[in-house]
């Protein structure tokens, strides 16, 4: 298992085929094999380089303050590391918090944005209700088959999660030994919260894809289209009937339509 020496932790990571290089980054308190569904489509045509964020699955989890900015200098010590100069870069929920941070600190690091499911952060973004945010924070806190169940209508639209069950179920059994502890998931919920890149989105000036799903209930789409309002010349598709799991429950056609704007953006500098 590849780690690295990055800032002040071992932070593990792996790659994937060859081509440009493509940074993925996963969200709050998930890891590499949340990409699981994306990797061997996307890895046909880019050098996939995915990661667990400081606090999540097998990078170290240290005692101190996360933030957003913090988990950027993260990921571009990691490029550094890798030897890679610039690079495609798709962060998913929290993922996308840090790529957005990515692209505002280190421009000219990042070729092209993908940002799924995910906000602008601060008083300007569309909350989850109250309710689904308690659901939320409490899984961590659960075993894992009763956080397997309860956060399924979190992830997923109700059809999708009628048509796949046990199968979503055994999926985040088959992750939940890579669970941040509730310390790590604390110290990352924190960053979270204090994400604020409203006024900044109209710095971002690489060609940019917003995704989301129409029906997700932890990062409403109405987010997206706040994106898409602030970043210049950035592409929105909305998802219909996915939830803010859509990476699986629409692998295919998600993974299809990140792959179009990737090709289209293609043979930037060289790293």
């Amino acid at each position: 298992m590849p780690k690295v020496k990055v800032n002040d932790i071992q932070l593990y990571y792996e790659v994937h085929g060859q081509g440009e290089p493509l940074v993925l980054i996963m969200g709050l308190g998930a890891n590499t094999r949340g990409w699981d569904m994306q990797i061997p489509a996307l890895g046909r045509e880019f050098q996939v380089v995915a990661f667990d964020n400081r606090g999540s699955g097998r990078s170290d989890k240290p005692a101190s303050r996360y933030s957003i900015r913090l988990f950027a200098e993260d990921t571009a010590g990691l490029m550094d590391a890798l030897g890679i100069a610039s690079a495609h870069v798709y962060g998913v929920s929290m993922g996308g918090f840090i790529a957005q941070e990515l692209a505002l600190s280190y421009p000219q690091r990042v070729r092209t944005l993908v940002l799924g499911a995910t906000s602008c952060g601060g008083r300007q973004a569309a909350a989850a209700s109250p309710e689904q945010l308690t659901l939320m924070a409490s899984l961590n806190t659960l075993g894992p088959e009763e956080a397997a169940e309860r956060g399924l209508p979190l992830l997923y639209s109700d059809e999708f999660i009628a048509q796949k069950r046990q199968e979503l179920i055994q999926r985040s059994l088959a992750h939940a030994d890579l669970r941040s502890p509730p310390e790590a998931f604390g110290r990352q919920v924190q960053a979270a919260v204090r994400h604020k890149a409203y006024d900044r989105l109209p710095q971002i000036r690489c060609p940019t894809l917003i995704i989301s799903g129409s029906e997700d209930k932890i990062v409403p789409a109405e987010n997206s289209r706040i994106l898409a309002d602030r970043i210049p010349g950035a592409e929105l598709v909305v998802l219909p009937k996915a939830g803010h799991g859509y990476p699986v429950e629409c692998a295919e056609e998600s993974n299809a339509i990140v792959l179009a704007f990737l090709r289209r953006h293609r043979s930037g500098p060289v790293n």
